[in-house]
Order: C-alpha cells, then sequence, then structure tokens
C-alpha cells in the first residue's frame, strides 16, 4: 500500500482552510472500513487515508510544524499500513461506563493475540498479529494495532468472494464475529492492490 509520503501532508493553515471537508470524507471512509465484533470491540482497517488523517489531526493539535517532527509522524503512522498481503487495523475496545473503565479493560486481557483475534476465510485462520507494547502481564489498553497476513491463495478467496469470511474474537470473556461481506469486503479488497 501506498504509505504517506511529506508532499501528501498539507500545512497547518491549508489544513484548517482543507479541514471539514477533509474530515467528512475520512469519517465516511472509516465507516465503509469499520467492523463490530460484538457490542463493546470493533475494528477499523487502515490505509492510505485513514493514515494521512491521523498525521494531519496530530500536527493539528500539537501545531507540529518542524520539519523533523512531521516526518516522524510519518514513520509512526505508516506503521500501522498494511505490507503486501496484508490488512491492518486499530482495533478499539470500546467500554462506555467511566467509573468501571480500570476493572472492565481487564477482562479483555489476552484477547490481543493471534490464538483469540483472527480472520477466517472457510476454514483457514488467519491470526491476529498485534503490535508489541500494547499489553503486559496485567493490563492492556483499549486501543491495538493488529496486521492479518494472507498467503496468494487466501487473498484471492478474500477479493474474488470465493469463501466466506469472518472476523472472529474467541476470548473467554468475549466470544463474537463479523462476516466481513458487502460493502464492507469491497472496501478492504481494494488494500490488497499494490
Amino acid at each position: 500500500m501506498k504509505q504517506v509520503v511529506r508532499s501528501d501532508i498539507l500545512d497547518i493553515a491549508q489544513y484548517e482552510k482543507a479541514r471539514n471537508e477533509f474530515r467528512s470524507r475520512i469519517i465516511a471512509l472509516k465507516k465503509r472500513r469499520r467492523v463490530a465484533v460484538g457490542p463493546m470491540v470493533s475494528l477499523v482497517f487502515e490505509n492510505h487515508d485513514t493514515v494521512l488523517s491521523q498525521i494531519q489531526e496530530m500536527m493539528r493539535a500539537e501545531r507540529i510544524v518542524d520539519d523533523a517532527a512531521i516526518g516522524y509522524e510519518i514513520d509512526t503512522y505508516n506503521q500501522l499500513l498494511p505490507e503486501y498481503n496484508e490488512l491492518a487495523a486499530t482495533m478499539l475496545i470500546e467500554l462506555k461506563d467511566v467509573a468501571s473503565i480500570r476493572e472492565e479493560i481487564t477482562k479483555f486481557h489476552g484477547m490481543n493475540t493471534g490464538e483469540a483475534t483472527f480472520i477466517q476465510i472457510g476454514d483457514e485462520r488467519l491470526p491476529g498479529i498485534f503490535a508489541a507494547g500494547q499489553s503486559d502481564e496485567r493490563r492492556i489498553s483499549a486501543v491495538q494495532y493488529v496486521r492479518f497476513r494472507f498467503s496468494d491463495a487466501q487473498r484471492e478467496a478474500f477479493v474474488k468472494g470465493i469463501k466466506e469470511v469472518k472476523l472472529v474474537i474467541d476470548h473467554q470473556n468475549y466470544k463474537y464475529s463479523a462476516l466481513i461481506d458487502g460493502e464492507l469486503r469491497k472496501e478492504l479488497a481494494s488494500d490488497f492492490a499494490f
């Protein structure tokens, strides 16, 4: 997938002028790329534009104008993009009750493993490969970064709609799955076009 490069980035003044239209487009894009897996977990599959949006918003919020700092943000966020034969997503554990977040989040510990979170294509499992540093022995972050690696045959089955595809979370405290079909599948299939 095409990475974000410096020439993609608007300076803060340019971004402020274009922000409302840009954000509206990105919100619609993320809606097409989002899948809820049960009532408390969703995944937003990242692409060039979703990552560009995060960089632009970070620059705006932090008032980043230095070229080296902008380069750092580009390098950091580009790590969220899928590589060849991959889908990459930000997984969000969405807990509503602020008072019990610390207690409730511990129930999700261990969800960020390939055994618990995977894509299933027909009878085949593609384990989630989670970024390091998002949990330890006691805690788990409510935001996780995950990749799913496909073989050529699995990619073809996904793109051509040959087999049913599900996103599965099979954790002791959270067991849900969601079909990846229709517009979502079509949208994600475009990620394999390099």
